[in-house]
């Protein structure tokens, strides 16, 4: 999956949050941002519009993942 470099602005409490989940999943704080981000688009019900075929099938395994920890944490 193609990557963008950008900036955000967390507070410091979500920061550190972040932080300290990271580390405790052995990655990157942004790797863990980028997938805590679909979690919660999964979660909150949007699908992307059109996404290109190699990018639709990493999507698709992420959002299968995310979608199955959802239904462990019930």
């Amino acid at each position: 999956m193609a990557t963008r470099k950008v900036t955000l602005s967390l507070d410091s409490g979500a920061l550190e949050f972040a932080e300290r989940a990271a580390k405790a999943h052995g990655i990157s704080v942004s790797s863990w941002l980028s997938k805590a981000a679909r979690r919660e688009a999964v979660r909150t019900g949007y699908t992307p519009q059109r996404p290109e075929p190699a990018v639709a099938e990493s999507d698709e395994a992420e959002r299968n993942a995310a979608e199955k920890d959802l239904r462990a944490q019930g």
